[in-house]
């Protein structure tokens, strides 16, 4: 395989896994995609810890550089490609500023999701300490959009696609985008975008060839 080829590693329900392969959808750009099971622990296993020592995912191989953490990955593909990369310099520290916030703040989105989801077995006291939190955070992002079509500048950039990678999984928790019209509005425009695709329709649940457009 090309050294060139952007190779994904991932999983179907992971909304870091997500952020990455929106980005790519959304440019058209060609890549492999590696699944990897989280339910099966393979994340733990020697050959993926070989490549991401966190034992998480997502994983980005390109020209002999392997990148982790999602918002990280999210930031050289806008840097390499040139898609979703704000106009200004100002701009483009600001999408990054978006992100750094989002791994913060939405965060807690994603932490309701996964306790409401996938941790029924635990205290509900985890998923009602960190609601208040999810649900600020929403609040937030909904008031940042008032009078505005994207985070940042005039048009999607790298803040729009990081917050939403996480936010699309709201609903899952118990979580509400309908009830944010300006949030709404910014995910109705998300959506209309080329190539844009909900998580589950997105990602594989095998590994994958994606000739892009």
């Amino acid at each position: 395989m090309s050294d060139d080829r952007l190779v994904l590693h991932g999983s179907f329900t992971s909304s870091s896994s997500y952020k990455p392969m929106l980005f790519l959808a959304l440019a058209g750009l060609p890549f492999s995609f590696r699944t990897v099971n989280l339910k099966n622990g393979v994340q733990k296993e020697a050959a993926h810890l070989a490549l991401n020592r966190y034992g998480q995912v997502p994983v980005l191989r390109h020209r002999g550089l392997t990148l982790v953490m999602s918002n990280v990955i999210l930031d050289y593909l806008a840097r390499t490609t040139g898609h979703f990369e704000p106009r200004t310099e100002q701009q483009r520290w600001q999408a990054r500023e978006w992100l750094a916030w989002e791994n913060d703040a939405i965060t807690n989105v994603a932490r309701v999701r996964h306790f409401a989801r996938f941790r029924p077995d635990v205290s509900q006291d985890i998923v009602s300490f960190f609601r208040p939190q999810a649900e600020a955070a929403l609040d937030f992002a909904d008031r940042s959009l008032a009078g505005r079509e994207w985070l940042v500048g005039e048009a999607c950039s790298i803040a729009d696609i990081g917050c939403w990678g996480r936010m699309v999984f709201a609903h899952e928790g118990g979580l509400s985008i309908d009830a944010r019209p300006n949030l709404a509005a910014w995910r109705a425009r998300l959506m209309a975008m080329p190539g844009f695709a909900l998580p589950y329709d997105l990602i594989p649940k095998k590994d994958a060839e994606i000739a892009g457009r």
